[in-house]
């Protein structure tokens, strides 16, 4: 595999991935992919990503069953990055939201837009 791994944290070479939901483009997330998370990817056509705070190899909905079915993987011009177009079963969100970028930004204030899709709690336990 060819692509630029430049981005280095905790002594992983990894690459930026942000996942999209193949229907309506919606972003649903960005995580972490290493040269294994991207091959298990493209050999199961379900993410895996790079846990940063784990340190480990993860595959997205291994708790939850949230899995992501990727569908397509584009890549930017520098290597250094790539979009996973996917069918996202579930929320992509660990707190309950179908895509992370569920506020926005109203001059200092975040304003919940999203709709939570399922409860945490039921999934993960209580933190």
């Amino acid at each position: 595999m060819s692509l630029n791994f430049k981005h280095k944290i905790n002594g992983q070479d990894l690459i930026i991935a942000i996942s999209q939901d193949i229907k309506t483009s919606q972003v649903l997330m960005v995580a972490y992919m290493n040269k294994e998370a991207l091959e298990k990817t493209l050999e199961t056509k379900k993410a895996h990503y790079w846990s940063t705070s784990r340190g480990k190899l993860w595959l997205k909905g291994e708790s939850s069953g949230h899995v992501q079915i990727v569908h397509e993987v584009l890549v930017d011009c520098d290597e250094d990055a790539v979009v996973l177009k996917v069918e996202q079963k579930g929320g992509a969100c660990h707190t309950g939201y179908y895509s992370c970028f569920y506020r926005r930004l109203d001059s200092d204030d975040l304003k919940t837009i999203g709709k939570k899709v399922f409860e945490p709690e039921k999934i993960y336990g209580e933190s």
